[in-house]
């Protein structure tokens, strides 16, 4: 009775995972874990093309397994650390397809300003003209960019941002460039060239607040001198009660003195 019993007890052996046969879709997952991995570079063409071949021909999980055992399991790898932070915001500013190459200026004017974005090299010329170059909110289409003025009896204006680093040359004859502009600026900005020739005329640099900074900046100071206000209000409300509340003690003393010396007089 016993063993009988003890018989039918018994757990019938489990098979082993690792000798089970694969089925295709489970040869087709490897497959795709291997394509992942190469596409990220965790395998070379050749290790790549050996496991395929040999996910391929697998008879068992035993045999897939090892084909993957050092890869992640494609959604679960580390992601990616995040980009540095770009407070300046140049990294979108720099970029794209240039809005103009040229300007041109003969007895007349031109402008480029607002959001255009300034090619690697700018040409201007003027005659008897004159032509102003605003970069403040320009996007740039790489980071090195040479704006070449040529200014007969005429003049170029390029307004910078602070935070661009600048570097003027150029030839002045019976004319001149202003060097003042030239600066060292954010290294994640772009650096501008300015070089050319003038004759009987003149290439200036200006350095300006963005427009936004510049409404920022006004803001600030606005709101700073509306606290300094309500602070000077405030301290004059304090030494005004201040003086009241000592008026009031005087007033206290001296009726209490009169009374003191009323008294006396009555005794």
């Amino acid at each position: 009775m016993t063993s009988a019993g003890s018989s039918q007890g018994a757990s019938p052996d489990l098979p082993d995972p690792a000798g089970m046969r694969a089925s295709d879709a489970e040869r087709e997952r490897i497959a795709e874990v291997l394509r992942e991995a190469v596409a990220e570079g965790r395998l070379d063409m050749e290790e790549f093309g050996e496991r395929l071949n040999a996910a391929y021909t697998a008879r068992t999980h035993g045999e897939l397994e090892p084909l993957v055992r050092d890869l992640p399991v494609p959604g679960s790898a580390v992601p990616a650390p995040p980009a540095p932070a770009d407070p300046t915001g140049w990294r979108e500013r720099i970029g794209g397809t240039p809005t103009s190459r040229m300007g041109i200026a003969i007895m007349g004017g031109f402008q480029r300003k607002g959001t255009w974005t300034v090619p690697r090299a700018f040409t201007a010329f003027t005659l008897m003209g004159g032509g102003e170059i605003d970069l403040r909110e320009a996007r740039f289409e790489d980071r090195d960019v040479v704006i070449r003025c040529f200014a007969l009896m005429g003049g170029v204006q390029i307004i910078v941002p602070p935070d661009v680093e600048t570097h003027v040359g150029g030839i002045g004859l019976m004319g001149g460039f202003d060097h003042t502009g030239s600066a060292d600026g954010d290294p994640t900005g772009p650096r501008v060239t300015v070089t050319g020739l003038a004759i009987f005329g003149g290439v200036s640099v200006e350095r300006k607040l963005r427009k936004e900074e510049h409404k920022r900046l006004k803001e600030e100071r606005r709101r700073v001198k509306a606290e300094r206000r309500d602070e000077l209000r405030t301290e004059r409300r304090e030494l005004r009660g201040a003086r009241r509340d000592e008026r009031r003690e005087e007033r206290e003393e001296r009726r209490l003195s009169l009374e003191k010396d009323r008294r006396r007089d009555d005794y």
